[in-house]
């Protein structure tokens, strides 16, 4: 390799090295590959049947590894909390987004944030639907809604979707701050069918929290202690909408460590020909009890 060939590593560099790592080697002959086996990160090898791979060196390993540890040491304890309870909610099968950003509806009178877009209700109809407004109704507005992390479960069917919103706290003054905006809570419930509070337990207790919210508490480190439901929010039914539906189709669900992107597909199919084969049953079913 030249010696005077100089390349920073930049995160799509980053992104490859751990895709190879993680996959069998393929390679694919692009630019990206090309500034990693010029700046030594990576190698390629041709195998005793002929075909070749691409494998990580030693100095891509080790890139790698610095890279995941600065991360990690970079995150904030609110980040880290986030993701918590993100890696939790994936693990009981549902599909999460952290840090979304979507337009909510809201009625509350509350001043928006520095920022924040406010449109009349005309701007962006749900379904065609039109509101009618009462002399003693609050003209409803859109304002920009930030979730720390939406969830939806991972199903065919839309009425099972049960979409969640989960705001993290690590901080007393931080959560006083926020209870106090109502717009921002009221913007939440209507993105999802419950909406939760997640803190550290002895920050705040659940009776503090409005009643409609329910409340997770951390118990102990955050990388090692428990999650706990110290009260369940109040199910309200809700349905996404197309707005936001493209606001998650932009958007990118987080994953699991060493979770292959293949095993999402996988499920998908065999959840939908599940499906499938019950709309199929039901008729033949109903057929026969009659």
């Amino acid at each position: 390799m030249d010696s005077e060939l100089r390349i920073a590593p930049r995160r799509i560099h980053l992104t490859r090295l751990m895709s190879i790592w993680r996959s069998a080697g393929w390679p694919c002959r692009d630019a990206v590959e090309l500034d990693l086996v010029a700046a030594g990160w990576a190698t390629l090898a041709e195998g005793a049947d002929g075909h070749e791979t691409i494998r990580l060196t030693d100095g891509g390993i080790r890139l790698l590894a610095d890279s995941r540890q600065r991360n990690q040491r970079s995150l904030s304890a609110h980040d880290r909390l986030a993701a918590r309870v993100a890696a939790h909610l994936m693990a009981t099968g549902r599909i999460v987004w952290r840090e979304l950003s979507v337009r909510a509806r809201i009625t509350t009178n509350d001043p928006p944030p520095t920022g924040t877009a406010v449109m009349p209700d005309e701007a962006l109809w749900l379904d065609g639907e039109t509101i009618s407004q009462q002399p003693h109704q609050s003209k409803s507005s859109w304002r920009m809604a930030r979730p720390d992390v939406f969830s939806v479960r991972r199903t065919s069917v839309e009425h099972y979707l049960h979409p969640m919103v989960h705001e993290v706290k690590v901080s007393r003054a931080d959560l006083l701050s926020d209870l106090r905006h109502a717009a921002k809570r009221e913007s939440y419930q209507w993105l999802s069918c419950e909406t939760y509070y997640v803190l550290p337990a002895g920050m705040a207790e659940p009776r503090e929290i409005p009643e409609a919210c329910g409340v997770w508490l951390l118990n102990g480190p955050i990388d090692t202690g428990t999650l706990d439901l110290a009260r369940p929010a109040r199910h309200m039914p809700c349905k996404i909408v197309f707005p936001v539906w493209m606001a998650l189709a932009k958007a990118t669900p987080a994953s699991l460590d060493g979770e292959p992107t293949q095993r999402e597909l996988t499920h998908t199919a065999a959840e939908d020909a599940a499906v499938a084969d019950a709309e199929i049953d039901a008729p033949l079913q109903r057929a026969t009890d009659t």
